[in-house]
């Protein structure tokens, strides 16, 4: 196997230029929001598109205390939906809480009745949190139309459907009978936009998504749904160790894991000293592991070795000459929640940042390429929808202002796979990005040719907008900019789909 490259000797460096940003600004966008809204947006910078029409989804932590005991970690807090429906060149923004079993239960309470995952613990120190296991099912991660439903989704738990017009929440959705009450059905699905194989003769499009039972060993199973919700394939494999999986990638044959090397120690959660996230440990002694599970359940899984590295989110993965292309943000080590910090407290400069790499697994002979493809700290990685698990040439990743040092998040990278070039809009000084969403335009016929969505926190007006981005030239001024009548608190992932759900304009 050729000598690798590690992610990344470059990966924390000292903030060489000035900084972009006001810690104490980026705090603010970490305030709680209460209010549920609902009204049409008529603060608008520019024009939006006629031609943009359907409904964008958000999700994320909405609420980071309760009865004045703030959360230890925003992963902990409940989730937060966000609607904007376009039609007409008119925009209308609702929002509504998941109205979750434990949510409800802790606003009548006004307390904190649940542990959390990254940190937060009831009040009473570790006798009121020993062997106390039941996590409460924040929905906090994701928002995905699949079907005639809505799901929101976190990736400990059954998915929450909510109303796609109202965003009423319904209740947990067992999915038919697949799911059992208190499985896991992840937060992070890919759409394949369709292709002709053993398992989808027809290339219809499916939504694949997986769930993980970690322990010893680590049982996977991918789940795939045809455009009416139905459940069409399945698959599930075994794999030796612990494995911390959030996302993964996506190719017509294959789902693609990456398998951390972290160690994960139960006993200070059981004992209500730690939290499950606190109880991570990165190994750098160990090698990350890429599993290549084949969508057919008769096919082989593949294991490939590389550097050790951390992943949380993947750009795209395609089939090429016998190898699986992987393109990922890597970490050096596992950005490890520390529990005598204030995560607000946090020094970007002491923490790994996020860099674009590629990885070429040779299905035949086992072994791995691997290449950096941008050094700026990045995250949240998206591509074209009907590129999903094909070779790209775009891509478009949430990134800093600065093009060296770790930073919070203020813009939004073009990365031309082709030619090398790069393409920033950037919010600063005082606007604070997100994961972007890439809208194809309905005429479209070029890769790049939509709209890319933003929703930044503008922290001089205390309030959030949604930045809309010609996906061609980032480096221009946004088509629109819709400025809403408050903050929405930093958020995880979001969808869009063509349907118009809710006010018609």
């Amino acid at each position: 196997m050729p000598e690798l490259q590690s992610p990344t000797q470059s990966a924390v460096l000292p903030n060489q230029a000035a900084l972009s940003y006001s810690i104490d600004d980026w705090k603010r966008g970490y305030e709680s929001q209460p209010g549920e809204f609902d009204y049409w947006i008529d603060d608008v910078d520019g024009e939006i598109p006629a031609a943009l029409t359907g409904t964008l989804f958000r999700n994320g932590p909405g609420l980071l205390e309760i009865g004045g005991q703030p959360f230890a970690h925003p992963f902990d807090g409940d989730g937060y939906i966000c609607k904007i429906t376009f039609q007409d060149g008119h925009a209308h923004f609702r929002s509504r809480y998941v109205k979750t079993e434990g949510y409800l239960a802790e606003q009548k309470a006004q307390k904190i009745l649940y542990r959390g995952v990254f940190g937060t613990e009831k009040a009473g120190g570790f006798l009121a949190n020993i062997f106390d296991l039941k996590l409460k099912n924040i929905a906090n991660t994701h928002i995905m139309p699949w079907g005639e439903k809505l799901w929101a989704l976190w990736e400990a738990a059954e998915p929450h459907q909510l109303d796609p017009e109202t965003l009423d929440t319904l209740g947990l959705d067992l999915l038919d009978g697949i799911l059992k009450p208190g499985d896991a059905f992840a937060a992070h699905p890919r759409i394949d936009p369709g292709a002709v194989t053993k398992t989808n003769p027809k290339g219809d499009r499916r939504l694949v998504n997986f769930a993980a039972k970690p322990g010893l060993s680590t049982a996977i199973t991918i789940y795939e749904f045809d455009e009416s919700g139905a459940l069409a394939n399945t698959n599930t494999v075994t794999v030796p160790g612990f494995a911390f999986l959030h996302d993964f990638a996506l190719t017509p044959n294959y789902a693609i894991f990456f398998q951390n090397p972290v160690q994960f120690n139960p006993f200070p959660f059981l004992l209500g000293m730690r939290s499950a996230g606190q109880c991570l440990k990165f190994d750098p002694k160990q090698p990350t592991r890429a599993i290549a599970i084949p969508r057919d359940p008769k096919g082989e899984v593949k294991t490939f070795e590389t550097n050790p590295c951390f992943v949380f989110h993947h750009a795209n993965a395609f089939e090429q000459n016998g190898k699986l292309v992987v393109d990922s943000v890597c970490y050096e080590s596992f950005p490890s929640v520390d529990p005598d910090m204030d995560f607000l407290d946090i020094d970007f400069d002491t923490i790994p940042a996020g860099e674009l790499w590629r990885y070429e697994l040779d299905l035949e002979s086992g072994g791995v390429d691997s290449k950096i493809i941008e050094k700026r700290c990045v995250e949240f990685p998206v591509v074209h929808p009907d590129y999903v698990g094909q070779s790209q040439r775009y891509g478009y990743i949430a990134a800093t202002h600065n093009a060296t040092g770790n930073a919070p998040l203020q813009g939004v990278l073009k990365v031309d796979w082709e030619t090398g070039d790069r393409q920033l809009h950037s919010f600063a000084p005082r606007g604070f990005g997100s994961e972007p969403i890439f809208v194809p335009r309905p005429d479209g016929t070029a890769e790049d040719d939509g709209w890319v969505l933003v929703l930044s926190y503008n922290a001089a007006g205390h309030r959030s907008e949604l930045a809309i981005l010609d996906a061609r030239d980032l480096n221009s001024a946004p088509i629109a900019t819709l400025k809403l009548k408050h903050h929405v608190p930093y958020g995880l992932h979001g969808s869009f789909t063509n349907t118009v759900y809710g006010e018609q304009a």
